[in-house]
């Protein structure tokens, strides 16, 4: 494998390089420009410089490594902590869920409530006194058919008795086998037991940041931890249940658990929450005002993920009003369908502004370094800055003309020492040497003069001579391949008219239906011819001369359209026209019409991705004649100044499978008519190729 450019990685390291390049190039630019030119010329202050060139440039790459692999790092710390979280809340309420089932097992198994099960007043007595002691909201005796014969509320009194919400829980304990799970009850069912528990599980629905809108305006029904047990003989079950709708003891008792007093930095703040689909029916979190944040709704983002893909959600959540590390897990009923969910989380903002006080220390910590740094390395830098700066002002001197000037003994023996010992020899040689060069100088300062005089001239008619041999060899090889061309496309236009002419023959007047499209083969036949006559022309363009007549310029643009509307249609371009001419240009019709198509389908061909294509014209006066002039302009790529010059040069082309003949014959059909063409950037991008061509007599000219 190749070397990779480092500048080119992904991640945290290529980070780091922007980061160091951008911090070593804003340095620079915050120096005062006194400084910064204390730097380029004092010797020492580059060598403190390069001391704390090092850690200028290490800081930005530590700065980035904390951003990335700190910023990574306090993810999971935070992740971990609310995934923990999650798990000392689960862990809790499935405790509450057990302990729910197990309490009214052993009361459905128990002697008490056999004792009493006949008694209606002492049934009721003994049901409200466990549900209580179970921390239930009821209990209640459900037949096989499912009618609740007794119960813990007094609503259960008048007949009939009603009947209770058919669910897994209830089904399971009918079969024989002791249940709990999490159900969701109707509001009326809630009534039947007891009207508190239907005005209980009612919630009006509140305005949720990033929720998304729902039809609704109140949720009625009810989430409860639901358990069941069968009676012994199977002829009825026990049922109890704890409502969840504003159940506040039990998130407290969640939030308590979770986040003790003292686990959180301060500012911070642990909530939990229990959900009925993806409304908060209990939580801990407070609104603005101070209450209950019951009846909000959880982000569209955290219930696409909890609700409709079961997953769990761990990580930063928008919740109420403030940004809270936080974990969602969903709620599920006894047939495994998720109904709701279980909350927990923290405020995100001490954890960041930690982050970010920490990280304001070590820059601190960075300058104060950079300082020492300079200090030391400013008072060591002594002993060698001030030889160097004695030699230097040496050179200047011999510089300004004192050959004589000489460092001297430095009063030390280093390796500075033996420099300025090696450089005062040299400057002697230098003495003696010099008289001999200055009159070496004059003798071959005249040569040299000679010389480049004689050079330039021969250069001048060298690079004449070439350029007439190119142009030659171009016209040559356009000759010969013209002349191949023509050869090649007469025989089988020949053979086309033959038989095109064989064919009206033998038809006869069975031939009248295609009369059109027989006139329109011959007429393409001779347009061929005429093309195929003016290629052999090109082989020599001084012999050609055409006949030229005012043309209709309007009608020539649509013709040309019309003929180029394939490769239109095939494209994503917009044509737009212009044509303000009122003139009429002095042309050869079909060869004005063969520019035309070539510089739209060159513009066409500018535009692979799509664009916009405008034909303009407008009456233009050249050198006191009248004229019009027309422009094509697209939006592509535009044109290279570089190529500007040589595009109109034979075999020169951009475009592969091109051969760089279309411009140049364009240029020389305009420049036989009488006028010029060239080539200009468009305004805002693009490319505009124009021609001039000279006007009838009489035609005035804007």
């Amino acid at each position: 494998m190749g070397a990779v450019n480092p500048r080119r990685r992904g991640g945290i390291v290529g980070r780091a390089i922007a980061l160091t390049d951008a911090g070593i190039d804003l340095a620079r630019r915050l120096l005062p420009a006194p400084l910064d030119r204390r730097i380029a010329q004092s010797l020492r202050a580059r060598f403190v410089a390069l001391a704390l060139l090092p850690l200028f440039a290490g800081f930005p790459i530590l700065v980035a490594l904390l951003l990335g692999w700190g910023g990574e790092a306090y993810t999971r710390l935070t992740n971990q902590k609310v995934r923990s979280d999650l798990a000392v809340a689960d862990g809790f309420f499935t405790r509450v869920r057990d302990e729910a089932r197990r309490d009214v097992e052993a009361l459905a198994g128990s002697q008490a409530l056999a004792d009493v099960r006949h008694d209606p007043q002492a049934l009721a007595i003994l049901l409200r006194e466990r549900a209580a002691a179970a921390g239930l909201d009821y209990l209640v005796l459900v037949d096989r058919n499912r009618h609740v014969r007794a119960g813990s509320e007094p609503a259960l009194g008048p007949e009939p008795p009603p009947r209770y919400d058919d669910g897994p829980v209830l089904r399971r304990a009918l079969d024989g086998q002791a249940a709990v799970a999490v159900e969701v009850l109707s509001a009326e069912s809630l009534a039947q037991i007891a009207p508190e528990f239907a005005l209980r599980s009612r919630t009006l629905l509140r305005p949720s940041p990033d929720a998304g809108t729902v039809m609704r305006v109140a949720d009625d029904e009810g989430l409860l931890l639901h358990a069941a047990a069968p009676l012994p003989g199977r002829q009825a079950v026990l049922v109890g249940g704890l409502l969840l709708n504003r159940n506040y003891a039990l998130v407290d008792r969640i939030e308590h658990m979770v986040y003790p007093a003292g686990s959180l930095p301060d500012g911070s703040r642990g909530s939990a929450t229990l959900f009925h689909g993806d409304v908060r029916i209990a939580t801990t979190l407070t609104t603005s005002e101070g209450e209950r944040a019951t009846g909000t709704r959880v982000s569209a983002a955290v219930r696409e993920r909890v609700l409709d893909r079961g997953e769990v959600w761990l990580g930063r959540a928008f919740v109420v009003d403030a940004w809270a590390v936080s974990g969602y897990e969903p709620l599920l009923d006894g047939d495994g369908r998720r109904v709701g969910m279980l909350y927990v989380g923290f405020l995100e903002a001490p954890f960041v502004r930690m982050k970010w006080i920490a990280l304001a220390v070590l820059v601190a910590l960075f300058f104060a370094t950079m300082a020492a740094a300079a200090l030391v390395s400013w008072r060591f830098t002594r002993g060698v800055v001030e030889p160097i700066e004695r030699m230097r002002a040496t050179m200047d001197r011999v510089a300004l003309g004192a050959l004589d000037a000489r460092v001297g003994s430095l009063g030390q023996s280093d390796e500075l020492a033996g420099l300025a010992r090696h450089f005062d020899t040299l400057l002697d040689r230098l003495e003696a040497q010099n008289a001999a060069l200055r009159e070496w100088a004059d003798a071959l300062d005249a040569k040299v003069a000679e010389r480049t005089r004689d050079l330039a001239a021969a250069n001048a008619r060298l690079l004449e001579t070439q350029r007439q041999l190119a142009q030659a060899d171009k016209l040559a090889t356009i000759g010969q391949l013209a002349a191949g061309v023509a050869h090649e496309v007469n025989n089988p236009m020949a053979v086309i008219q033959g038989n095109l002419d064989l064919m009206v023959e033998l038809l006869g007047e069975a031939a009248q239906p295609v009369d059109t499209e027989v006139k329109l083969i011959r007429e393409q036949v001779r347009r061929i011819r005429q093309i195929v006559a003016r290629l052999l022309q090109y082989a020599k363009p001084g012999q050609y001369a055409g006949a030229l007549a005012p043309v209709d310029l309007a009608r020539e643009v649509q013709e040309a359209l019309m003929l180029a509307s394939h490769q239109i249609g095939g494209s994503r371009v917009t044509v737009e026209q212009a044509l303000g001419a009122t003139a009429r240009p002095l042309a050869d019709r079909r060869e004005l019409l063969q520019v035309l198509v070539n510089l739209v389908i060159n513009a066409l061909q500018a535009m692979p991705d799509g664009g916009r294509l405008m034909i303009a014209s407008r009456d233009e006066a050249s050198m006191g004649a009248a004229g019009v002039r027309v422009a094509v302009t697209d939006s592509g790529a535009g044109i290279a100044l570089d190529d500007r010059d040589r595009l109109f040069t034979p075999f020169f082309t951009r475009k592969s499978g091109g051969n760089g003949l279309g411009l140049w014959m364009c240029r020389n059909l305009v420049e036989r008519m009488g006028g010029t063409m060239g080539a200009d950037s468009a305004p805002g991008g693009g490319a505009e190729l124009w021609l001039w061509l000279p006007a009838e007599r009489g035609a005035g000219a804007k």
